[in-house]
């Protein structure tokens, strides 16, 4: 039988402690939810979604009127009863048989939440 050194031990001891240390604290060190930035949500909004939703969120930007379905004003209740859940599922997969494509691949999962905050704030704000 080899004889391992101290000092080969020791490193394994350590790295050991540091494998079972991380384990038991893993879920405890999950990256940090950083809140919505409006500012950003209101930049990718008028990149985006402003050509058929408008400039105030009420459905009637310049795109609108060549659409079949008409884009989502954000003031009716139907829109404002949703959840964010329910707003960010809507942007990243889109809405079938409507213009209203996915934005999954094209935005950043932050750019999507940005916009559902400046969504809740336009729909907060009258014409």
């Amino acid at each position: 039988m080899r004889v391992i050194s101290r000092n080969v031990m020791s490193a394994l001891r350590v790295t050991l402690s540091m494998e079972i240390i991380g384990l038991l604290f893993a879920p405890l060190l999950q990256a940090q939810e950083y809140p919505a930035d409006i500012t950003r949500g209101k930049d990718v909004y008028q990149r985006h979604c402003q050509a058929c939703h408008g400039a105030g969120g009420f459905g009637d930007g310049p795109d609108a009127k060549n659409l079949k379905v008409a884009p989502a004003n954000f003031h009716r209740f139907s829109s404002i009863l949703k959840s964010d859940e329910e707003l960010l599922r809507t942007i990243e997969h889109g809405v079938v048989f409507s213009p209203m494509h996915a934005w999954r691949g094209q935005l950043t999962d932050g750019e999507m939440q940005d916009v559902v905050a400046y969504i809740r704030l336009l729909a907060q704000q009258e014409q």
